[in-house]
């Protein structure tokens, strides 16, 4: 049902039922009580509040594991057909602790990483370094330095300078390094053009045109082994065409690159869209996998090679759905909008932009549903905002919420699982929030709440 209020976008529909929970937005384990308060993995989510506090980031630990496993076997089935395998390598950059790391390894995922910061955690978090890799496109001398000695297994060239860094530390340390060179496939994903990372005109990767000799570079090194091309089309992507054409054109390269070599791998990145909203509707993991992995197939098939083990990089995808953030509400407002004085209301937060910055960078849609209790009142369209000093500070720019929102009501925010915890900051001297994962009734604390002294720790004057 479309809303009267043309302050409402064409994608928002009018939820029938404002205490409803959507299962293809929140995790499964969501759930509302007889007293209308909810649960989330068993634990009711007045409980987290009272133990952690709020702004208060909160994984389902079975959903996490649920999705990555289903990603995998779908990977898995679709190679299998195919007379080839698929390494998944979980990119760290949507989400890591240690304890992640752990899930990351009872899976049997690869790791991905793109800093030294990131490796840290990795090594912390007991992973073997051969399963982690390193990206970046201005990885320093002392980080490349790092990889290599911590037997990082594959390290990503993204410039030529890198080549020869590489080869300089492996050389120094008398190891032989594996490496993959990301390329730029050209490709254009139909996503944000922020989040759109194969363009030519961008700061990651290398132009097709000029592998050929980069690789004969990589290759002419002793102390270089050049497992395979990279290529990473984009983010939060629903249309598999895009995977499927830039996969062609790799594979392509990757033929011609055959005579000087085997080539062992091809990693063709991640992107796979979710659902943070109702009216997002992305591909099953089945679907993508499948699409992906026939035409790399065929593309084989008719250049008469075989098919290389085929790697990927998802993150969103596993761990976006997974989590959801807990907010208390502490300022509700009616705004009349226009000449015809049509109502936003808008809901202040006890958190905003330093602990979900997507919405600023990126203008990300999310949905946020009341949780501490249910409601009779009709939907109002509202904006979910923080507490900072910026009229950008938007968590949910329109949505849904009950008639009467009122101070210390608790809000949960959707599909917060990636780039949310990543992202942080202590805009306005606001600490960060705490991370907590929750299966089956108990509640683990992955990530503690910052305090005041903890904001004041790194200030070098401040007066002990």
């Amino acid at each position: 049902m479309k809303d009267m209020n043309d302050l409402a976008p064409e994608w928002l529909e009018v939820p029938l039922d404002v205490n409803d929970l959507d299962s293809r937005i929140w995790p499964k384990s969501l759930t509302r009580g007889e007293d209308g308060h909810c649960l989330i993995g068993g634990v009711a989510v007045g409980d987290l509040v009272q133990q952690f506090g709020t702004p208060l980031y909160v994984l389902d630990k079975q959903e996490f594991f649920n999705r990555a496993q289903e990603l995998i076997e779908a990977f898995n089935q679709a190679t299998a057909k195919h007379g080839t395998t698929a390494k998944i390598y979980f990119a760290g950059k949507s989400l890591l602790t240690t304890e992640i790391v752990r899930w990351v390894d009872r899976l049997g995922m690869y790791l991905d990483t793109s800093s030294s910061g990131e490796m840290m955690v990795a090594l912390a978090g007991g992973i073997t370094a051969n399963r982690v890799g390193l990206h970046g496109n201005n990885k320093s001398h002392g980080e490349i330095g790092k990889a290599v000695t911590n037997g990082i297994g594959v390290i990503v060239i993204d410039s030529e300078i890198e080549v020869e860094r590489i080869a300089s530390a492996a050389g120094a340390q008398d190891v032989i390094q594996p490496v993959r060179l990301r390329v730029n496939s050209g490709v254009h994903a139909h996503t944000h053009e922020y989040l759109a990372t194969a363009r030519e005109d961008q700061k990651f990767g290398i132009a097709m045109a000029d592998v050929p000799n980069l690789v004969a570079k990589i290759r002419s090194h002793k102390n270089l082994k050049f497992i395979g091309l990279h290529s990473h089309i984009g983010s939060q992507i629903f249309a598999v065409e895009g995977f499927v054409e830039s996969a062609r054109r790799l594979i392509r390269l990757h033929a011609e690159l055959l005579a000087g070599g085997a080539i062992p791998e091809l990693n063709l990145g991640g992107g796979f869209g979710v659902a943070y909203t109702s009216a997002d509707k992305p591909l099953s993991i089945q679907e993508i996998a499948e699409a992906i992995v026939a035409a790399v197939a065929s593309e084989c098939k008719e250049l008469g090679i075989d098919v290389p083990v085929l790697a990927f990089e998802p993150g969103r995808y596993i761990s976006g759905p997974a989590g959801i953030t807990l907010y208390n509400v502490g300022t509700t407002k009616d705004v009349l909008v226009g000449d015809d004085a049509k109502v936003r209301k808008y809901v202040s937060i006890d958190g905003g932009m330093s602990d979900n910055a997507r919405p600023a960078l990126y203008s990300a849609d999310y949905t946020a549903a009341l949780v501490s209790r249910s409601s009779e009142e009709k939907p109002a369209l509202v904006r979910v905002v923080g507490k900072h000093c910026e009229s950008g500070d938007i968590v949910v720019r329109d949505g849904y919420l009950p008639e009467d929102i009122a101070p210390n009501d608790l809000l949960a925010v959707a599909t917060t699982g990636a780039y949310c915890y990543s992202l942080a900051s202590n805009y306005n001297y606001l600490p960060r929030a705490a991370m907590v994962a929750v299966d089956s009734g108990k509640v683990e604390l992955l990530v503690k709440a910052e305090t005041d002294e903890d904001l004041l720790a790194r200030d070098a004057k401040v007066i002990r």
